[in-house]
């Protein structure tokens, strides 16, 4: 069973050391994504339907809303991996070279010894100290920073985005969205939600795979597991609240759900989370 060995919360989003050992189903984030080989067999990152190795030579890259879920090689044993969610906007402020979309080059991270280097020390610090320790943001900003630059080596200035993008270009889509993000507990009927969008289902479904890069349906599932992530992190209410708040009938489904997308059960995520100051 996969296991989380250390869990940090801050204003940077979230970096977590998991051991995986199996495979996930296809999700995404609105942060960007970087994961990390630390230890154990290489296994494989499946992003937007093409796998890429992870292992001590490769790191992966994921865009915000990208569709991607990890896949193991070797059931054996798990793979250890530092796994990051950054926030666009606390690394537009960090960097010298980024956009708030935080958007990379490329989803291969070739492992030079710079970013080896920064990925053990990132690692131990969260396992040793929980983020805590004074230097974790310094280590955590650089190691983004050299994995962002790498991604974009080799590609021409006019290639990089000019600009975040951060409205969508139609007005129904807009209101798809709003919809899409009201409710989280409640069941949703994408064809209604297509029609109060003024769109038929097929042309929805279109819309929305052209302009955020994903299904409504993995969409939504992010928004959800956002909402179960924050509030689990703040400990006041239990896991099966929060599971029945969000639309899961039983707590196995809930945490059937949030294994899916989340690697663990929800309560061990919990245990392993350590919330830094924002």
């Amino acid at each position: 069973m996969s296991t989380a060995h250390a869990v940090a919360h801050g204003a940077f989003g979230r970096a977590c050391l998991y051991a995986l050992d199996r495979a996930m189903a296809p999700h995404a984030h609105r942060e960007g994504h970087l994961i990390f080989h630390v230890s154990g067999p290489p296994a494989s990152v499946v992003i937007d339907g093409k796998p890429l190795p992870l292992s001590p030579a490769h790191a992966t890259a994921i865009s915000p809303w990208q569709p991607h879920f990890f896949s193991p090689i070797d059931r054996r044993e798990p793979t250890l991996t530092l796994v990051l969610y950054i926030r666009p906007g606390w690394f537009a402020d960090a960097s010298h070279m980024a956009f708030e979309i935080l958007r990379f080059g490329r989803p291969a991270v070739e492992m030079s010894d710079h970013i080896a280097r920064l990925t053990s020390e990132t690692a131990r610090l969260l396992a040793v100290h929980g983020g805590g320790d004074g230097s974790f943001e310094d280590r955590l900003g650089a190691l983004t920073q050299a994995a962002f630059d790498q991604t974009w080596q080799w590609t021409s200035a006019g290639d990089r985005p000019a600009a975040p993008c951060s409205v969508l270009r139609d007005f129904r889509l807009r209101r798809a969205i709003n919809l899409l993000s009201e409710k989280l507990g409640e069941p949703v009927d994408l064809a209604e939600i297509s029609r109060s969008a003024g769109l038929s289902r097929p042309h929805f479904f279109k819309l929305f795979r052209e302009q955020m890069g994903l299904p409504p349906t993995i969409f939504r599932n992010a928004l959800r597991m956002e909402c179960a992530i924050e509030r689990l992190a703040k400990g006041v209410e239990t896991v099966s609240e929060i599971g029945l708040d969000l639309g899961f009938a039983t707590p196995a489904s809930f945490s059937r759900f949030f294994i899916a997308n989340g690697v663990v059960p929800p309560s061990a995520y919990r245990r392993s989370v350590a919330s830094l100051p924002h």
